[in-house]
Order: C-alpha cells, then sequence, then structure tokens
C-alpha cells in the first residue's frame, strides 16, 4: 500500500504502519471518550452536544459568555451554539439574557436547575474521568493539554486541504 504520511516525524520507522495504528488507537479512545459523553449527558436528559455546551458554558460563566465565545471555545459555529442553546433553555438549564453594554449580542448563564444538575452529576463525572485518563501522568497530562489546541487548529488545516482537494 501507497504510505498515508510523508513526515519523517510520522513515520519513524521509515514506514507510515506507526501511524496507521496510532491513528486507529486515537479513533478507539475518541469513540470511548464520546460514549463518556454520551452517558454523562443521558444522566441529564440531553444529547451529547447540548451536554458538552452546558458543562463549557458553566466553566466560562463567569465571563458573561455569549454565543460566539461559547462557539470559539468549543470550535464550532455560532449556529450550532444558538441551536444548543435553544435546547438547553427548553430543558430550562440556561438563560439568555441581553448584554449590558451591547443589545445585539446576549449573555448566556446556567441556571440554578442546570447547576444542580451538573452538581447530581459531579460524582459519576470524577471517577469516569479518573478511569479515562489513568494513563496520564501530570507531565503526560500538561505535554497532552499543550498540545491538542494545536491539533485541533491542524485538524482545521487538514480539512481545508481535503476541501480543497475536492474543489479541484
Amino acid at each position: 500500500m501507497a504510505a498515508t504520511v510523508t513526515r519523517p516525524a510520522l513515520m519513524p520507522d521509515g514506514t507510515d504502519r506507526p501511524f496507521r495504528v496510532f491513528v486507529h488507537e486515537f479513533l478507539a479512545f475518541a469513540d470511548r471518550l464520546t460514549a463518556v459523553r454520551a452517558g454523562f449527558a443521558a444522566r441529564l436528559g440531553l444529547p451529547g452536544a447540548a451536554y458538552t455546551t452546558l458543562i463549557a458554558l458553566a466553566h466560562l460563566e463567569a465571563g458573561q459568555p455569549g454565543v460566539a465565545a461559547l462557539a470559539a471555545h468549543l470550535h464550532v459555529s455560532t449556529a450550532f451554539v444558538t441551536a444548543e442553546v435553544a435546547r438547553l433553555q427548553r430543558a430550562g438549564f440556561v438563560h439568555k439574557r441581553p448584554h449590558p453594554a451591547d443589545g445585539r449580542r446576549v449573555v448566556l448563564s446556567v441556571t440554578p436547575a442546570g447547576r444542580a444538575a451538573l452538581a447530581r452529576l459531579a460524582p459519576v463525572q470524577a471517577p469516569v474521568n479518573d478511569a479515562l485518563f489513568a494513563a496520564l501522568g501530570a507531565d503526560d497530562f500538561r505535554r497532552l493539554a499543550a498540545l491538542l489546541p494545536r491539533m485541533v487548529a491542524d485538524g482545521d488545516a487538514a480539512l481545508a486541504t481535503l476541501h480543497a482537494e475536492d474543489a479541484a
């Protein structure tokens, strides 16, 4: 088979086999991460994307985030966040109010019901997350946490390359 990568850093033995194994393991982990997210979400009666939106909002809330800030944090479109926020509003977990200085914007916040739901979930999250990331020591975690934003940007560049190939 033809090599699927050309960068020497991704071919430590001169072949793309280690890269392919890495990608398959990465995908297997991503599947488990998605399943864990779905399990957390189900405990709140939400789909996975809504849960991710809610938990991200809870962590960003001190900065009075709006739709754009939440979308940037999650690396998704504002239309996606708008739809998920509407779902969370219907569930009673998120409140949306006009921005005090700019009437065109909104400020998002987690409602008391949303906070209570997240508080009930935390005792489940901690042991599950500890198990999910048990392989990481402190240095591994710091390195991976530093790499992931760059990998997300690389993912965006890879998608742009793929779309350019499709357009050609």
